[in-house]
């Protein structure tokens, strides 16, 4: 027999959002599970090529592969927020040129990225001199130094893995990002530690890192899912994961 059916908005009455995830990423992914678990919060992902090997040249590469990333969502959906997942190549690439590549696409979504979450985050913690830890390498690390400078913030203390493969990033425990946390923390005062990369795992001790250190957290993964939820206009407080989703 034929039945009858009616029809809603579908999934996201609240917000859809939508984060293109590097082809080498094995972390955002869980995080994000984890971060936007949130009534009315639908999200979709994407996927963007990506040699294992981090550097400026391979970071750069994946501008041309922005659009093709970003036309792997559904075309059915207005999306209320993208997400570029990968905070060193947004810092080669440039925040703007990011935004622009992915509004060829979607031209009426909101853009953001890593590199543009930690620096909304750290204006919204009301900080200003830093403790930066990466696992890039030098290179890299110098390159977003230099674009938190210019977004107006002191680098207090820095600390880096120098680590330029995406593998094994994604493998270091969270025993020794916490560590290094820690030692970053400590080597001058600081406002709030940034730990960059959204292939290290910290969502599960960002708020154990808080009360050792006594200053917010802002991790990448972190950063990009309550910067995309506030561009949707969902600020909801979620516990256990640091101050910055208590601000």
């Amino acid at each position: 027999m034929k039945l009858e059916f009616d029809t809603d908005a579908g999934s996201g009455s609240r917000a859809r959002m939508g984060v293109i995830v590097l082809e080498t990423d094995e972390t955002l992914e869980p995080e994000f599970a984890r971060m936007m678990a949130l009534d009315g919060i639908a999200l979709y992902h994407s996927r963007i090529p990506m040699v294992p090997e981090v550097s400026s040249d391979t970071l750069a590469r994946m501008e041309q592969d922005l659009p093709a990333a970003a036309r792997l969502f559904t075309s059915s959906l207005d999306f209320d927020v993208i997400g570029y997942g990968c905070t060193s190549a947004s810092t080669v690439i440039g925040s703007e040129n990011v935004a622009r590549a992915i509004n060829t696409v979607f031209p009426d979504a909101k853009v953001t990225d890593p590199l543009s979450a930690i620096i909304a985050a750290g204006r919204c913690l009301k900080a200003t001199r830093l403790g930066f830890l990466t696992p890039y390498v030098p290179e890299v690390s110098m390159r977003m130094q230099q674009r938190l400078i210019d977004a107006g913030f002191d680098i207090a203390g820095f600390g880096s893995f120098e680590q330029g493969n995406d593998r094994i990033v994604s493998r270091i425990s969270e025993r020794a990002i916490a560590a290094a946390a820690q030692r970053v923390a400590a080597a001058a005062p600081c406002d709030a530690i940034v730990i960059s990369c959204t292939s290290l795992r910290t969502a599960s001790i960002l708020e154990t890192i808080e009360r050792t250190a006594g200053v917010p957290v802002i991790s990448s993964n972190q950063a990009l899912a309550w910067h995309m939820l506030h561009l949707a206009g969902v600020d909801d407080p979620q516990p256990g994961l640091g101050a910055l989703f208590r601000a």
